[in-house]
């Protein structure tokens, strides 16, 4: 049966569902930077999602695990049971967006304060978010490169990335587009795409 909880962290599981299926035939005593027991708890959870791809042989260093896919046998992606369980909540949602909508344009620029009012303005009446959250949450994007900060005497100001480059998604957006109830937002961003090559060319 599968593990019913949502994780919050997915980077940690992600890491071991990597080793399992990229690398493959590592033996438990070869994820030495990791303790034991996450090690267990983590093939046990990867295990109850992907068991039937998962192969084990036993060789003198341990029993090694890895996760085999072959995509002639399976109609669609078994990694998507991993993901799944990654948890999103109504407040992840709306502080995304409250987030951007308040930086909707990368010439405006707002100190921390000025984002957890604006934020709690929006809001307020559904959800409350606390400083740390907030804070946490434009360090993530600040991190992932869609937000800028720039420290002006001791104050952060933060604000849109302007130069966020999509170029070598199109591929990527062609798929979205096509084959997903919202893809009419890769269609969005395809047109920003080809509107970009047209001031270039210009």
């Amino acid at each position: 049966m599968a593990y019913s909880e949502l994780i919050k962290n997915f980077e940690k599981i992600r890491a071991y569902i990597r080793d399992f299926y990229v690398y493959g035939f590592k033996s438990r005593n070869d994820f030495n930077l990791k303790s034991a027991r996450s090690y267990d708890d983590e093939k046990r959870r990867i295990e109850s999602w992907l068991g039937e791809y998962m192969c084990f042989t036993q060789t003198s260093e341990g029993k090694n695990v890895c996760l085999a896919v072959d995509s002639r046998a399976t109609s669609s992606n078994p990694l998507y049971k991993a993901f799944k369980a990654k948890s999103f909540t109504d407040g992840d949602i709306c502080l995304h967006f409250a987030i951007m909508d308040i930086l909707y344009d990368p010439s405006i620029s707002k100190t921390l304060n000025e984002i957890i009012a604006e934020v709690d303005e929006l809001l307020a009446s559904n959800l409350t978010f606390d400083d740390s959250t907030i804070r946490k949450k434009l360090k993530e994007y600040v991190d992932e490169g869609l937000i800028v900060m720039n420290k002006v005497g001791r104050k952060a100001y933060y604000s849109r990335n302007s130069e966020l480059n999509i170029d070598e998604l199109n591929d990527v957006l062609d798929f979205f587009s096509e084959i997903t109830p919202l893809g009419v937002i890769g269609s969005y961003l395809k047109d920003k795409l080809k509107v970009d090559d047209e001031l270039f060319l210009f």
